[in-house]
């Protein structure tokens, strides 16, 4: 697969041109149609800009390294004039008015947006198989999943189409598909990246990040987004700086927390051997491992789903088939209407997530359910503030085994659920991690899971590099 760098390299020579990486790109993406990774593919939209790409690049005035690089992004972040569709039925047909803080600022840099890609439906789901348009495929085994939801974002990247890719991440939604298709996925510091633009899910969890092919890639897509924003009063004010900087640093000095919560029962016997394998390794070239304890962590998918369902159940409270999105055709009264619409328009998974949320925040029940997972939020906040008090970076799984197979998340969702069980914990707490494949297990790739302090993804992403190069 190539990577941003290369890409780069090549337009910078002469080599290729935005327009020829842009065909490329969009031929991939009609050849492995099959893995279902795209909703929307912006043909006439992508060669546009690369053409803009390449009379910029012949008269001097390159925007920089992402200047003419093809790159997918999720189908929950609008982009003007093209469709945002969340993969659900009740937004089919909407074009967006605006476009997304995000990717404005990749166009800023010169990116080329090639197609939107298929996820679970408004970000619900853990496997990319809840989607209006169909299940994602894992281009490494069809027979799995590719997890979820930023699946076919994921995918875009595993199968070549395109170098890096956006995607969301909610409860782990950007690691975990990661890990399952064998690319690396960040999850930036809550508040580092705006999300403006994006379709919320649960607002005070949601962080957009990148998918890249290496640990270098990533860290270009972060500094091309990042940033304050005057349209989301969540973005932080601190000055953007250079996430690359650290790439070749290493972790001889680095103490490594080893979470003894995160080893124990539940976690496949080979995924573990080979996370362990590359923390003996780690340890080899100068770091310290230390055994740190979260103690509240068996209470993170369950406080998770409280406040993400409760969340979600306000957020999507606007889709009522009256100001925009389906509107159904049988409704003869308003409360019809909005039965309606919301019935025919919504999939199970998003039927479900807000009946649960709907049921929490109810009278009678708030104080028993919400309050409490919010009480438990703070304190697995708290655990991680007290473990990076005496470690650097904290390793973890990414999931407890190998890529589910597919169908599961009908005849066991509650297994489906619990695949984000080493993932939850850092939207909760809003720190970032990253994941990076570490071995193999069964003829598919492990990833192991880089948890950083509040807003140091530079030194997040140097311990990741290290972990890529180990790996190879």
């Amino acid at each position: 697969m190539e990577t941003i760098k290369n890409l780069s390299a090549k337009l910078a020579s002469g080599e290729t041109s935005a327009v020829a990486l842009a065909q490329d790109s969009l031929a991939k993406i009609e050849a492995t149609k099959n893995l279902n990774a795209y909703i929307s593919v912006l043909n006439e939209r992508a060669l546009a800009k690369a053409a803009e790409s390449d009379k910029r690049r012949a008269e001097g005035k390159s925007l920089g390294v992402l200047d003419g690089i093809p790159v997918a992004v999720k189908d929950n972040m609008c982009l003007e004039g093209t469709r945002t569709t969340a993969a659900s039925k009740i937004l089919d047909n909407f074009v967006a008015p605006y476009t997304a803080t995000a990717i404005e600022k990749l166009e800023a840099a010169g990116a080329v947006i090639v197609g939107k890609t298929n996820m679970d439906e408004f970000a619900m789901g853990s496997s990319s198989e809840t989607s209006y348009y169909g299940p994602v495929k894992n281009p490494l085994d069809e027979t799995r999943v590719p997890g979820g939801s930023s699946g076919g974002s994921a995918v875009a990247v595993a199968s070549g189409t395109v170098a890096c890719a956006l995607g969301s991440d909610t409860g782990g939604s950007i690691r975990q598909p990661a890990a399952c298709t064998g690319v690396v996925g960040l999850k930036p510091t809550y508040g580092r990246v705006s999300r403006y633009g994006l379709l919320a899910y649960a607002s005070s969890l949601d962080q957009i990040g990148p998918f890249g092919t290496t640990v270098a890639d990533c860290a270009t897509l972060l500094n091309a987004i990042c940033g304050i924003d005057p349209h989301d009063n969540t973005t932080s004010t601190r000055e953007p700086e250079d996430f690359g900087a650290k790439l070749d640093a290493g972790v001889k000095g680095k103490v490594i927390g080893v979470p003894k919560e995160y080893f124990a029962d539940g976690l496949d016997p080979e995924c573990k051997a080979a996370i362990e394998n590359m923390l003996k390794k780690m340890e080899a070239e100068g770091a310290t491992l230390k055994e740190v304890s979260l103690p509240h962590i068996g209470f993170a998918v369950s406080s998770y789903y409280i406040i993400a369902t409760a969340e979600a159940s306000s957020n999507l409270s606007r889709y009522d088939g009256v100001r925009y999105g389906y509107r159904s055709k049988e409704a003869r009264k308003l409360f019809d209407l909005y039965a309606k619409s919301r019935s025919e328009g919504f999939g199970k998974e998003v039927q479900r997530r807000i009946l649960l949320g709907s049921y929490v925040l109810s009278a009678g029940f708030y104080d028993a359910y919400y309050v409490q997972a919010q009480k438990v939020r703070r304190l697995i906040t708290d655990d991680f503030n007290k473990a990076f008090e005496s470690v650097d970076v904290i390793a973890s799984p990414t999931m407890p085994g190998l890529p589910l197979k597919c169908g599961m998340n009908e005849s066991d969702p509650m297994a489906v659920y619990l695949s984000d069980i080493y993932t939850v914990s850092l939207n909760l707490s809003g720190l970032p991690g990253v994941s990076v494949p570490c071995g193999m297990a069964g003829g598919l790739p492990v990833g192991l899971q880089w948890i950083g302090k509040p807003f140091q993804e530079t030194d997040l992403l140097s311990v990741a590099a290290a972990t890529e190069k180990l790996a190879k």
